[in-house]
């Protein structure tokens, strides 16, 4: 996670780095049974995030016509959470590097959560 805003990637697969994620020691625990390969989602907090924007023009490309925010994967909203799915591609003691990931350095981490594998009857 580096960088500021304007220098974040708008989705992981244009060109988002790989990132170490802090995770509070009380909660390291928790990261057993995470292993190298799977595939995760990181519930982010987005701090630097407008929350008094409702609407938007996607991309930030104003040739294209406002939108609600909801609409969108602006990180502009009244309750701004990231959803980053991502590879584990390390494990280090308590430690998780995934990538890519389009945040910014010292976006706080709010959760992990596995991707669950479709069903057949998905």
């Amino acid at each position: 996670m580096e960088g500021g805003r304007g220098e974040a990637p708008r989705q992981g697969r244009e060109g988002a780095p790989d990132a170490w994620p802090a995770v509070n020691a009380e909660v390291a625990e928790g990261l057993e049974g995470i292993a190298v390969g799977d595939e995760i989602i990181v519930i982010t907090w987005l701090h630097k995030a407008q929350r008094d924007i409702l609407k938007t023009h996607p991309r930030n490309d104003e040739t294209m016509p406002l939108a609600g925010v909801f609409a969108t994967r602006s990180p502009d909203r009244p309750n701004p959470l990231g959803l980053h799915r991502v590879t584990v591609l390390e494990i280090a003691g308590k430690r998780v590097k995934v990538g890519p990931i389009e945040a910014i350095d010292g976006t706080p981490v709010v959760d992990i959560k596995p991707v669950l594998p479709q069903s057949a009857d998905a």
